[in-house]
């Protein structure tokens, strides 16, 4: 065992000695400490999500409108509720927004409005190379390691386990664990910062 953890620690040790004023670990940190305080019951899985999140947005380019629109109105129509946060940023440099789909269902955002938003945050998507995310997601998993804010368990290994095993194959995409599902039943769109800040927080502010 101790010849497993030596190399670990020394790998973990040489990714956070990156961590300088130019390499914000500062608010790799911070974002981990918000995602934990808001969803304690958080997995690794939804750590990941959310860091991914932040490079991909949803992790796909929307092929078909009509099918994008239905699956949205029928999602709102049949949730019991819309917990959480109006929005929040993803990850820790806040390239996009998890916006709830409550600001439609209380009539704060026109519903043309919001999935229009949506759309063109999807479809102006400039995602990074597979490698260059294995990169920045070690660097962000090694953060999360050394924070000690999941516990060491079976689950939390396999989850890096499955995360290491999808990036290898070139897959990138991961959704919500059930455990996140179950006590926060997520109900939102990705939208780009800028479209975000300039069209739906101005309607939400209005309140």
């Amino acid at each position: 065992m101790k010849n497993i953890l030596i190399p670990l620690i020394s790998v973990m040790a040489i990714i956070l000695g990156s961590c300088t004023a130019s390499d914000p670990c500062a608010d790799i940190r911070a974002s981990v400490e918000r995602q934990m305080k808001m969803y304690p019951h958080s997995t690794l899985r939804d750590l990941y999500k959310n860091y991914f999140q932040d490079y991909f947005g949803p992790g796909h380019i929307i092929a078909d409108n009509s099918s994008a629109d239905r699956y949205l109105r029928y999602e709102l129509n049949n949730s019991s509720s819309f917990e959480g946060a109006d929005y929040e940023p993803t990850g820790y440099k806040g390239r996009f927004y998890r916006v709830n789909l409550s600001v439609i269902a209380d009539g704060r955002v026109p519903y043309e409005v919001y999935f229009d938003a949506f759309v063109r945050s999807v479809n102006g998507i400039k995602p990074i190379a597979n490698d260059i995310w294995q990169q920045e997601w070690a660097k962000i998993d090694s953060v999360i390691q050394v924070m000690g804010v999941l516990p060491q368990s079976e689950a939390t290994d396999a989850d890096r386990a499955m995360i290491s095993k999808m990036l290898g194959e070139g897959n990138v995409v991961m959704h919500h664990s059930e455990e996140f599902s179950k006590h926060y039943q997520p109900h939102y769109r990705i939208i780009e910062r800028s479209i975000f800040e300039q069209e739906i927080l101005p309607l939400l502010k209005k309140e």
